[in-house]
């Protein structure tokens, strides 16, 4: 399946001056091995693949010299391959199990920056805190990855030109066609209860997989949840595990921001601090932080106290909900279709590189989500329908008069008063 993060790492390996060895960062399942391998099938003669969860011997050799060229002469007697600079991409794969491995990229970087090293993790991010990993800190190249979002999923099922026709649409500001308006809708509606894991989405594309993709989801979120067993330290499992159950109520309030009582009566963010902390770093979940001023820069008037957490991919949020299509599209799920509309948002929003941000006023008035955009602070409120009037957004563009405004609803593209409408399968365009 095509993924955009396969242009960033093409545009890497072509880099000659001053290259660095490549890690990608992102939660478990979104495809960084598929994306690793296919760069090495497509860009380079061989590849030398090292998993250092699946072979921990391999690991042992990384205990003592993590220089580059003992490094290189381990792998070619290891995998009795020949490892070439520039035809050969070498992969470190769950490189959070090898902490020397990690290590030895620092040294790639210094002595053989001829050769191309990729490397990713498993709950990367969890690893290197637990273990206060010693992290090559500016001699690595960081990537993102995130589970595919809703262009990435059109081109999955084969549309393409739909996936054409809303870019275009939407920098036009131009009505898309009603038939395409409609169908794009329903993909949307779809794409929220399945997310956007490639192992669902290929399920969904493929009708003779062995597991369907609600099968499938279900074992993702088993997986992200009995990963807080295996990667957390005893003592903070139930927190996690309690902290991870309460997101659902934590969204189903009118107004989304954190509360700890949610989780236990009587709990602060004193015993619950390190349990969000850990399901950030996992990628589970994503934190939206309260801004109090609609200047620049957004980081300067942080309430980093008041937050918002979110899934950080519906699928998984449907599967922990017991949410599927056809209920989801019921009369009675009017408020499920907004929590899952602002979460799908504010997943659009972090694949596209934004810090995730809401603004509040006096706890009288609150936008979903701020954005920078060509050094402009840009208000942008999410709806799940066609009402779209909204007091908060009014009350913003008073106080703040941005240079327009976004609005993201079902209804179709346009712009007016200075908002620019937005549809809801059209978000991976902001």
């Amino acid at each position: 399946m095509k993924r955009k993060i396969t242009d960033r790492l093409v545009k890497w390996r072509e880099t000659t001056a001053s290259r660095l060895p490549l890690l990608l960062y992102g939660a478990r399942q979104v495809g960084k091995t598929y994306v690793m391998q296919e760069l090495g099938a497509d860009c380079f003669r061989n590849t030398a693949y090292v998993n250092f969860e699946a072979d921990r011997r391999i690991g042992s050799f990384f205990e003592n010299d993590i220089h580059a060229e003992t490094v290189l002469k381990v792998l070619e007697r290891y995998y009795h391959t020949k490892i070439v600079p520039d035809e050969t991409l070498i992969i470190f794969d769950e490189i959070q199990m090898c902490e020397r491995a990690l290590a030895s990229l620092k040294y790639f970087a210094e002595e053989a920056p001829e050769y191309h090293v990729i490397a990713a993790g498993s709950l990367l991010g969890v690893a290197l805190k637990r273990e206060q990993f010693s992290f090559p800190v500016g001699k690595i190249q960081m990537e993102n990855m995130y589970p595919m979002d809703f262009e990435e999923y059109l081109w999955a099922k084969g549309k393409e030109l739909l996936a054409d026709m809303i870019r275009s649409h939407y920098d036009k500001n131009q009505v898309l066609e009603d038939t395409l308006h409609k169908e794009a809708l329903a993909e949307y509606y779809n794409y929220c209860i399945i997310g956007g894991m490639p192992a669902v989405i290929a399920a969904e594309t493929a009708p003779a997989a062995t597991l369907n993709q609600q099968e499938i989801r279900q074992m993702l979120l088993d997986s992200y949840i009995a990963d807080m067993a295996k990667y957390a330290l005893p003592s903070e499992t139930v927190k996690i595990f309690s902290t991870y159950d309460s997101l659902p109520s934590q969204l189903a309030k009118d107004s989304k921001k954190f509360q700890y009582k949610l989780i236990k009566n009587g709990a602060r963010a004193s015993q619950y601090g390190d349990s969000i902390d850990w399901l950030i770093r996992a990628g589970i979940v994503n934190k939206c932080v309260k801004c109090t001023q609609g200047f620049m820069p957004p980081s300067a008037f942080l309430d980093l106290s008041a937050f918002k957490l979110y899934y950080s991919d519906t699928g998984i949020m449907s599967a922990r909900t017991g949410m599927n299509l056809e209920r989801l599209m019921s009369n009675e799920a009017e408020r499920f279709r907004g929590i899952f509309a602002e979460n799908y948002t504010a997943c659009a929003l972090r694949t596209n590189g934004y810090e995730l941000l809401y603004w509040e006023s006096d706890g009288t008035s609150e936008v979903d989500f701020l954005i920078i955009k060509d050094d402009h602070v840009i208000p942008v409120e999410c709806k799940s329908g066609n009402h779209v009037k909204s007091r908060s957004l009014s009350v913003y563009k008073e106080k703040y008069h941005p240079a327009y405004s976004i609005r993201i609803s079902t209804r179709n593209f346009g712009m007016a008063d200075q908002i620019k409408s937005v549809p809801l399968y059209a978000v991976f365009c902001i």
